[in-house]
């Protein structure tokens, strides 16, 4: 008898962790982040104004002060970039910085698109929104993480909305996270990515866009995750470069098992063996030694933000040390971090100078807060599956690789999943002719299969 008892209470157990039934969809809610209380007859004023990049010389001459008084701290002898940004290459940065960076020359290049702000929750987002000479475009949305910024979109965008671009162009709208770049921050605590999702939504509508894609990758994924839970009625489908699955449990455990051996049997090819085993050193010591910043972030945010929106120079080596590590973890090997690998300098210092110019860097840090201060198996996000057609690209040098295996488990339509041949973390700004291909290669395998 205590056999059957226990017997059907495993398999009760079991019934209620593998076959419950889960939510479809996300509620859409609503959200204040303005200044005190919302007034209850409070509405947004739904303009949509012209916005120009500007900057003025005042803070510029402030910047090349605080350069020119930096106090460098010696790095270790042969230490390159295993203990963070190396001082000795730290030195030649801030001196092109402080001599040959032109700021004016990259404001001409990044206002070269079209920018907007409205007000949306009370707060201020600022957008990028460009239209081809076509009036089919397809709507698309990209968006993007951290430390990143909606530069690392302009060589995207230009190949998406020139004349001649592929399946006819895109009508691409690419907005600041609010707390990023020129999107004012939120004023109150609780600004995560659901508030995101939920904010993007206002803005697609407003611009008219009922019907749409996504593409994201760091923040910008789950942003574009949550958006295809919240409202899948008006998200076409969703490309993404990053695609953590966090609700795994028990079903990982055969396949890190049984993968390196058996990997047909747990559904893995042999590329994913190469990038996932051994599992230990690649996914958990990796990972130990890559996440210190988001623990310091998930937890004390506005501590380390205070250094940073102080200190142009510690910004740069806070910010550029990720663009190493999460391009190549080979990278740590080099003396300036192969940092002009993959980027310009000019490119790298633009992307500081948005943070620096908006002194965006500890609101843009809240994210990692207001998403990680709660259980992440609690939110409602991680009960939902994602049911719109999805296109993933696994880039061989993310922090992360997850199989197609274990992707299906969160992205219940998944039309495209390409083995990226090179690039990491910041794909749009590092391969961005490889972004654009399997984007339209996804595009192409939604309408084929409507």
């Amino acid at each position: 008898m205590l056999l059957i008892i226990f017997t059907l209470a495993v398999g009760a157990l079991l019934y209620y962790v593998f076959m419950r039934k889960n939510p479809q969809s996300i509620p859409e809610g609503d959200g204040w982040w303005g200044e005190g209380d919302r007034r209850a007859s409070e509405v947004d004023d739904e303009l949509i104004e012209p916005f120009k990049i500007e900057v003025s010389e005042q803070m510029i001459q402030d910047l090349h002060s605080r350069l020119d008084n930096t106090r460098f701290t010696p790095s270790l002898e042969g230490s390159s970039f295993h203990y963070g940004f190396n001082s000795t290459y730290l030195r030649k940065l801030v001196a092109y910085w402080r001599n040959n960076y032109d700021w004016q020359k990259q404001v001409e290049h990044l206002n070269s698109f079209p920018h907007f702000r409205t007000k949306i929750e009370g707060i201020q987002v600022h957008f990028i929104h460009v239209k081809p000479g076509v009036r089919a475009a397809r709507p698309l949305m990209m968006i993007h993480g951290w430390p990143g910024s909606f530069y690392e979109f302009y060589k995207v965008i230009a190949q998406l909305t020139e004349p001649g671009a592929q399946l006819g162009g895109f009508e691409v709208v690419c907005p600041s996270i609010p707390g990023y770049g020129f999107s004012e921050a939120p004023r109150r605590p609780g600004f995560n990515s659901l508030a995101a999702a939920r904010v993007f939504h206002k803005l697609m509508r407003r611009l008219g866009l009922e019907r749409f894609y996504v593409h994201g990758g760091d923040w910008g994924s789950l942003i574009a995750t949550n958006m295809a839970q919240m409202k899948p009625e008006n998200v076409k489908g969703i490309h993404l470069n990053f695609f953590p699955v966090s609700r795994l449990g028990l079903q990982l455990l055969p396949s890190v098992i049984l993968g390196p051996y058996l990997p047909s049997l747990v559904g893995f090819t042999r590329t994913d063996v190469e990038r996932l085993f051994p599992f230990v050193k690649k996914n958990i010591y990796a990972m130990l030694r890559e996440s210190g910043y988001m623990h310091i972030q998930g937890t004390k945010p506005d501590t380390v933000g205070s250094a940073l929106n102080d200190s142009p120079v510690g910004l740069a080596a806070y910010i550029l040390e990720k663009f190493s590590s999460w391009t190549s973890l080979g990278f740590q090997d080099l003396e300036d971090g192969g940092l002009d690998r993959k980027f310009s300098l000019d490119e790298l210092l633009t992307n500081v100078m948005i943070y620096w110019v908006t002194g965006s860097i500890t609101s843009s840090m809240r994210m990692y807060k207001e998403n990680l201060g709660v259980n992440p198996m609690s939110r409602i996000d991680a009960k939902v599956g994602v049911h719109v057609p999805a296109g993933l690209a696994a880039f061989p040098n993310e922090l992360m690789h997850v199989p197609l295996a274990w992707a299906k488990q969160k992205y219940k339509r998944i039309v495209s999943y390409s083995y990226m041949s090179r690039g990491g973390h910041f794909a749009a700004f590092e391969e961005p002719q490889m972004i654009v291909d399997d984007l339209v290669r996804f595009v192409q395998c939604v309408e084929k299969s409507d």
